[in-house]
């Protein structure tokens, strides 16, 4: 059993440095879980290397079959490269960020995707920043400690207009931190935290147990969610910026949107009270907005289409306990996630 960690041992050693007035310079791992990465990985990791606060380590947690593992595939990233291999049947949204981060001992996770690249050379320096703040009083509420900081998500160049709204609406340009207190204005988007680009301080993720151990989606809002309860802050990080979107169609909104739904439904003590249909009919009417200021009125009906699957695969994954074992299997994007579910 985990003996809980005393005040000494969750401070962290740059708290100190910082105390003495030496500037706080943390120490960052950078975990990224890998399968068949594209071109951007390549662009992701060259970048990492040249960041003002350079990673000690990029774990990378590759998705592969032990036949196929080659333990020097990514030696000519760098000298502060260790990977991590994950056999598919075992590869999980939250065990495997998990299973990276505990075999680190930074002072800080940086997790990302494959494809998100940072926009400068002082993304992982922004938000570590936002993590080692120290309280500037005594007796300063426990709500203030940042525990979490995530990014700013620019569009790709190729990003449609419709998609390149949604960034804008989710990562705004005003950075601000979130905690308890702004659950009655904000609603659920007190919870929200991308693993796209999100860093968190390791002494308190691992006082609050790390990610879920099995989870289809959302292991980042969940934790989020666990770190608002036990009163710590979560920063939006405007100034941190990392490129990343997609071109989904509206099919794959409806699956990705499932798998969501079900990580809603499976956590009520959480979600029950804090729905997301009001969030997403804010986005649709301020996106249609846009739309018509713009003189776009024509894409108005790609809007309703994507917003309806959206919203139709919301639905299903909410009552996903009622639907067939088929329909589930022809819905969901991880299906892996459900087999094992039959074996366990």
């Amino acid at each position: 059993m985990r003996e809980r960690q005393t005040e000494r041992e969750k401070e962290m050693p740059e708290e100190k440095k910082a105390r003495s007035g030496q500037r706080l310079r943390p120490a960052v791992d950078v975990l990224i879980p890998v399968y068949h990465p594209g071109p951007e990985f390549e662009e992701l990791m060259r970048k990492l290397q040249l960041q003002t606060l350079r990673p000690e380590r990029i774990i990378i947690l590759e998705t592969v079959r032990p036949e196929d593992f080659d333990p020097g595939r990514f030696d000519k990233y760098g000298d502060n490269i260790t990977v991590i291999p994950i056999a598919p049947e075992e590869f999980d949204h939250g065990a495997t960020r998990d299973r990276g981060a505990r075999a680190s001992r930074a002072d800080v996770l940086l997790f990302m995707t494959q494809d998100a690249v940072p926009a400068d050379e002082e993304l992982v320096e922004k938000l570590a920043e936002k993590l080692m703040k120290i309280p500037d009083k005594a007796g300063k509420a426990e709500e203030e400690i940042v525990a979490a900081a995530y990014a700013r998500q620019l569009p790709r160049e190729d990003c449609r207009l419709i998609e390149r709204y949604t960034r804008d609406f989710n990562y705004p340009e005003k950075s601000r931190i979130k905690s308890r207190k702004d659950l009655a204005d904000l609603g659920i988007k007190t919870y929200f935290c991308s693993n796209v680009c999100a860093a968190y301080r390791r002494d308190i993720y691992l006082e609050q147990g790390g990610f879920l151990q099995r989870t289809i989606f959302n292991e980042d809002m969940i934790f989020a969610a666990k770190l608002i309860g036990a009163g710590y802050g979560i920063a939006y990080a405007a100034d941190a910026r990392v490129i990343h979107s997609h071109n989904y169609s509206g099919l794959t909104q409806l699956h990705r949107n499932f798998d969501l739904a079900v990580s809603q439904a499976d956590h009520p003590e959480i979600f029950s009270g804090l729905p997301s249909e009001g969030e997403g009919l804010r986005l649709v009417k301020s996106t249609a907005g846009y739309l018509l200021r713009q003189g776009k009125f024509w894409l108005i009906p790609a809007l309703i289409w994507q917003s309806g699957c959206k919203y139709l695969g919301y639905l299903l994954g909410k009552h996903y306990k009622s639907l067939p074992r088929r329909l589930v299997l022809a819905l969901t994007m991880n299906k892996r996630y459900w087999n094992h579910e039959t074996e366990s």
